[in-house]
C-alpha cells in the first residue's frame, strides 16, 4: 500500500476523532504562568470525579490493611502542612478549588512518585521523601505539579482522549480490513499506535508542561521559594537515569523540563518574594 493511500484512509478515523473532540473548554485562568491552552472534554466531570474519589478510598483502604497508609505521624503533618499552605494558592486558577474536598495521605512505599486525582484527593509516598531527601520547597514543588494536573483536570481529558482514539483505531481498522483485505485487527493496531505516537504522547507532554508551570507558581505563591523545582529534577535525573527519547516518551526530557522551569522559576520568583515578605 502506498503511503499517500494509507495517509488517505488514516485521515477518516482522525478527523472521526477531530469532530468528536471539537467542543472545548477552558479549566483554569491563565495565571502568572500564562497557561491558557483550551481542552477537548470528552467525559464528563461529575463521573470523573466521582471515579476518582472510589480509585482513592479504595486504595487507601488497601494501603490500610497492610500498614502501609500514615506510619509516620511527623511525615504526614509535615506533608500536610504543605499541601494547607499551597491549597489556597489554588483559587488564583480555579476559584472553586480552594473548596474542594482535599485529602493528603502518605503511602510507604519505595517509589518515588506523588499524585494528585480530581477533586483534590493527593497521595505522596514516602520513598519520594525518603530517598529524595526533599526539602520543604522541593517537596511543595512536586505537590504544587500534581495538583496543577488535577485543576487543569488532565485525568479527565486524556480519559477522553484515550477513548477518542480508541474508537478511531477500530474505525480505520475495519476501514482497512474492507479496503484492503487486511487482518481488522492489525490495522486497529497500527493505527492505534500512530495515534498514540502522533496525538497523545505530544499532547502528555504538554499537560506535564503546564503542570509544571502552574506548580511553580502554586509554590511562589505559597511562599517557597520556585527555583526548589529546579533543584528537585536534577535530582531525579540522577536517580533515574536514562530515558527513553523525547519524541517516544509522555513526559519532557529532563534537560527540556529543567530548561523551561528554570524561565518560568523566575517569572513567578516576584510572586515568592511578596508572599515570604507578607505582602
Amino acid at each position: 500500500m502506498s503511503g499517500t493511500t494509507f495517509r488517505r484512509w488514516l485521515a477518516v478515523p482522525l478527523v472521526a476523532l477531530a469532530l468528536a473532540g471539537c467542543a472545548t473548554t477552558r479549566t483554569t485562568s491563565g495565571g502568572a504562568v500564562g497557561v491558557e491552552r483550551k481542552q477537548a472534554m470528552l467525559l464528563s466531570a461529575g463521573e470523573v470525579n466521582r471515579q476518582a474519589d472510589k480509585a482513592y478510598q479504595q486504595t487507601l483502604k488497601e494501603a490500610r490493611a497492610k500498614n502501609l497508609l500514615n506510619r509516620d505521624a511527623a511525615q504526614v503533618a509535615r506533608v500536610r502542612a504543605i499541601a494547607a499552605r499551597l491549597t489556597p494558592a489554588t483559587g488564583t486558577f480555579r476559584s472553586d478549588a480552594p473548596g474542594w474536598a482535599w485529602e493528603v495521605n502518605v503511602l510507604t512505599s519505595k517509589e518515588l512518585n506523588a499524585w494528585c486525582m480530581p477533586g483534590g484527593k493527593i497521595a505522596v509516598y514516602t520513598g519520594l521523601i525518603e530517598q529524595l531527601e526533599v526539602s520543604d520547597e522541593e517537596l511543595a514543588a512536586v505537590m504544587g505539579h500534581e495538583i496543577a494536573h488535577a485543576l487543569r483536570e488532565h485525568g479527565r481529558e486524556k480519559a477522553g482522549q484515550s477513548a477518542g482514539i480508541g474508537l478511531a483505531a477500530a474505525i480505520g481498522g475495519a476501514i482497512l480490513g474492507a479496503r484492503y483485505g487486511i487482518d481488522p485487527d492489525l490495522g486497529q493496531n497500527v493505527l492505534g499506535t500512530v495515534g498514540d505516537l502522533a496525538f497523545m504522547r505530544p499532547n502528555s507532554r504538554a499537560m506535564e508542561v503546564e503542570a509544571d508551570r502552574i506548580g511553580v507558581e502554586l509554590a511562589a505563591r505559597a511562599g517557597y521559594d520556585p527555583r526548589a523545582a529546579i533543584a528537585l529534577w536534577e535530582k531525579m535525573g540522577r536517580t533515574i537515569g536514562g530515558q527513553p527519547p523525547q519524541w517516544l516518551s509522555t513526559h519532557p526530557s529532563h534537560g527540556s523540563r529543567i530548561a523551561d522551569l528554570r524561565d518560568y522559576a523566575e517569572r513567578v520568583r516576584p510572586l515568592y518574594e511578596a508572599a515570604r515578605d507578607g505582602r
